[in-house]
């Protein structure tokens, strides 16, 4: 492919909320350039994008897909991606790999916080975005209404470029405002016929033409210009500044149709082709020289150095680990060698692919703009740079999700605990907003996601593809135990069994320390009590009795230990003895120290819209939270709060409830405080218990 035919590249995200017909108009665009001979249905299980079996069961985008078609000699690559907020890091990350989207909106006036992402998102990436209502089939659409919450919530003005004629059953076509004629389909993906506006649209195709010539008219001076002069514009110098607009994202045109009946799916492909931006016309992407670490700029030429970002990965029951990246500069070749920047080791290419949904087909070459995958790269995960061994450079990374739901995962079987922590691994390569740990202290698997959905699909998951069985369960609570009180006291051990024996005596004082301080060891053994070789080993055996408290065998934080006095015997004592005697010294002063329990503290950050507010501070109240102050962000609100671990490790699916989908929210650790005495009694027994279960389950 010759350097100009990069102008001819189209990578198109189709984005929104879920539930507004994306993956049906996807199968739709596909199925209309002709990409494939049978339309794909969500309903039926036979959608080109949606294959996983997961996302079949549920009617849902789970993961982006990809699929190519070719349209009036232009190469599109369409990306499905998926509408709701657990599984929006896919939308995300596949973003940075288009360079035009469309952004698909409900004709019942629904806008949901998904839609705002995409929007932002797209906004941060400089990506053009067309409008698409689809499924104005329905009942009780209406256009006008259902554009008003849209512009309120995205900030921008929306101007159709099209009006539905008809509604509901009857809706059969659509009138183009730029040529004021009307186009009608007598039976599903029948050729348009094109004809004169209808007598009842002929005031409101009028009304609505006047502001796509004004909003047309603004987006360049000299159009401006023109159209002051004579209130009129060409067709040809209305599809120039059109395309101004839409690249400059000036405003959102917005087309009408409905997918599943192939109405408005032409003119979209061709707005997609007229309207988006291709490679060349974005800024060449900014990335780092590995070598200099200096600022570089990475152009869509195919005669640059190579580029690439590995925005996706895939692992394939067929071919294997499929890495899918976006050539940003230079070309990418069968059988190559290049440099993995970010991971500083070479791999090789072997059969370049281009996705076809779940099917890839072999291509020879893939250059600047295009999107291809590669397999069985070993060495090489989402986010990384490939980059040409002569000039490597580093591309801006992907950005990272925070998890907001943790489970401990519960292997069924012993076989299965083997198997479990490899194969959840492999699956963080597909979706790195899953995140798998080992937790040092309970020794649970736990699996973090962005929603409890997101982590139940991933279970489902690991056993489709790993034949995995887990249960999950609410992760431990990291508690840890400290004391309120002082104690003095002795820790002595002696044992004779013929031979040498074993001695060792400690006296210690046990006193607490302000919150966050730590441990802290005073010797304060005077005139030879214990050898001086004996007091690391006193320390050692009280830092080793540290893991396990005496309340829930949880750490015990927050003390001082002084010790003061002892005493030793000439054979009988050694490091080991006093290692036990300490132990069992800082056990007894502990018992008589007065115990208490204590939690972690969470800093929540919850963003929410002004109407949800009250609520979600009463609920947070109902937690034991701490509202410590509300920042206005427009039209949002950020309630910022303190709030014990154990009242929030569920608080993802509620805070969607309470907020309809539209609250968001970003935790960390703050600091641990003292559980309150009813609430702790119960969580002593309750630990107890379990310890008593695993006790007997052990023997």
């Amino acid at each position: 492919m010759a350097a100009e035919e990069v102008a001819r590249i189209r990578n198109i995200g189709i984005v929104g909320h879920g539930g507004t017909g994306k993956t049906y108009l996807a199968d739709a665009l596909v199925f209309a350039a002709g990409a494939t001979n049978r339309l794909g249905k969500v309903d039926d299980g036979s959608s080109l994008f949606d294959f996983e079996p997961e996302e079949v069961r549920r009617r849902t985008t789970i993961a982006s897909a990809f699929h190519h078609c070719t349209w009036k000699k232009h190469e599109v690559t369409l990306a499905d991606t998926p509408g709701y907020s657990v599984f929006q890091a896919e939308t995300r990350a596949t973003l940075a790999a288009m360079t035009g989207a469309v952004l698909v909106l409900s004709p019942h006036g629904e806008v949901k916080v998904e839609l705002e992402h995409a929007w932002t998102w797209c906004g941060e990436l400089g990506i053009p975005v067309l409008g698409f209502m689809s499924r104005l089939d329905r009942e009780e659409t209406d256009l006008p209404s259902a554009l008003e919450p849209v512009v309120t919530a995205l900030g921008t003005k929306v101007v159709p470029v099209a009006l539905p004629i008809g509604s509901a059953a009857g809706f059969n076509g659509y009138v183009d405002l730029i040529t004021m004629k009307a186009y009608t389909f007598a039976s599903d993906f029948a050729v348009a016929k094109e004809g004169a506006v209808p007598g009842d649209l002929e005031g409101a195709a009028a009304e609505h033409r006047d502001r796509l010539l004004e909003a047309v008219a603004e987006s360049d001076d000299a159009l401006l210009e023109r159209y002051l002069e004579s209130g009129e514009l060409s067709e040809e110098e209305i599809r120039r500044g059109l395309r101004t607009a839409v690249l400059g994202r000036k405003f959102l045109p917005l087309f009408v149709g409905a997918a599943p009946k192939g109405v408005g799916m032409t003119a979209l492909l061709d707005a997609i082709v007229e309207l988006c931006a291709s490679p060349v016309d974005v800024p060449p992407m900014e990335a780092i020289d590995a070598k200099t670490g200096s600022a570089v700029e990475r152009p869509a030429d195919p005669a640059a150095p190579f580029a690439a970002l590995v925005f996706k990965t895939v692992i394939d029951p067929f071919a294997g680990k499929l890495s899918v990246l976006r050539v940003v500069s230079g070309r990418a070749t069968s059988d190559s060698t290049v440099l993995n920047t970010s991971r500083d080791v070479k791999e090789r290419f072997g059969q370049l692919l281009r996705l076809e949904g779940k099917k890839q087909s072999p291509i020879p070459a893939a250059i600047a703009g295009e999107i291809c995958a590669v397999a069985k790269l070993k060495d090489t995960a989402t986010g990384d740079t490939l980059s040409d061994e002569k000039g490597p450079v580093l591309l801006p990374k992907l950005p990272a999700f925070d998890a907001v739901i943790s489970f401990a995962v519960q292997p069924k079987s012993k076989a299965d605990e083997e198997k479990a922590t490899q194969a959840l691994h492999k699956m963080m390569e597909e979706d790195p907003a899953l995140h798998i740990e080992r937790d040092a202290e309970s020794r649970e698997i736990i699996v973090s996601g962005s929603g409890q959905l997101h982590v139940e699909v991933a279970v489902e998951r690991l056993k489709r593809k790993y034949g995995v069985e887990v249960e999950l369960k609410a992760p431990k609570v990291p508690y840890r135990e400290t004391i309120k009180g002082r104690a003095e006291v002795q820790g002595k051990y002696k044992k004779q069994s013929g031979g040498r024996g074993q001695f060792a005596d400690t006296w210690i004082k046990l006193e607490p320390l302000p919150r966050g301080s730590g441990f802290e060891f005073v010797d304060e053994v005077v005139g030879g009590a214990i050898p001086r070789n004996f007091i690391p080993a006193v320390e050692k055996g009280i830092r080793e009795a540290m893991p396990h408290g005496i309340l829930t065998g949880s750490p015990v934080i927050d003390f001082r230990v002084r010790l003061f006095d002892g005493s030793y015997h000439t054979v009988d004592s050694s490091e080991m003895a006093f290692k036990i005697a300490a132990s069992m010294g800082f056990k007894h002063a502990l018992e008589q120290a007065k115990p208490i329990l204590l939690e972690p503290i969470m800093h929540l950050e919850v963003t929410v819209p002004d109407d949800s507010m009250g609520d979600v501070i009463g609920d947070l109240n109902s937690r034991r939270g701490k509202v410590l102050g509300v920042d206005p962000k427009p039209p949002n609100q950020v309630i910022r709060a303190q709030v014990p671990m154990a009242e929030v490790l569920k608080y993802a699916p509620d805070l969607r409830a309470m907020t309809s989908g539209r609250g968001d929210f970003h935790m960390s650790f703050s600091h641990y405080e003292e559980v309150p005495p009813h609430l702790s009694e119960r969580v002593i027994k309750e630990v107890r218990e379990q310890r008593g279960v695993h006790a007997h389950q052990d023997e």
